[in-house]
């Protein structure tokens, strides 16, 4: 039964590592742009957007289409970073894990 210690005491360091994961995702503000700045979203860690910003030089009423594919590449960039700071943080939380055969 020494082994069901163990299984518990694995179980609840994972349950810990989860809810500090996301607390942080929840924490986490990634900015992604485009057009060298022109416009810039921000996301959370669970992808959300939490803010657009648009450079008034960039609205044309002649142009809206320009206007969208900026928007569409500054939340594709900011949604890129988020992944790539969720792969760490992911790792991160792994490599504390002790359980035998996996790490």
């Amino acid at each position: 039964m020494k082994g069901m210690g163990n299984i518990q005491k694995m179980m609840k360091q994972a349950k810990e590592m989860q809810d500090r994961l996301q607390k942080e995702m929840a924490e986490m503000r990634v900015e992604g742009s485009s057009g060298g700045g022109m416009v810039t979203a921000v996301l959370d860690g669970s992808k959300n957007l939490i803010s657009l910003t648009i450079n008034p030089e960039v609205v044309d009423k002649e142009d809206a289409e320009m206007l969208q594919d900026l928007i569409i590449a500054a939340f594709n960039d900011a949604n890129t970073k988020v992944e790539e700071a969720l792969s760490e943080k992911m790792g991160a939380f792994g490599a504390g894990l002790k359980i035998p055969g996996l790490f």
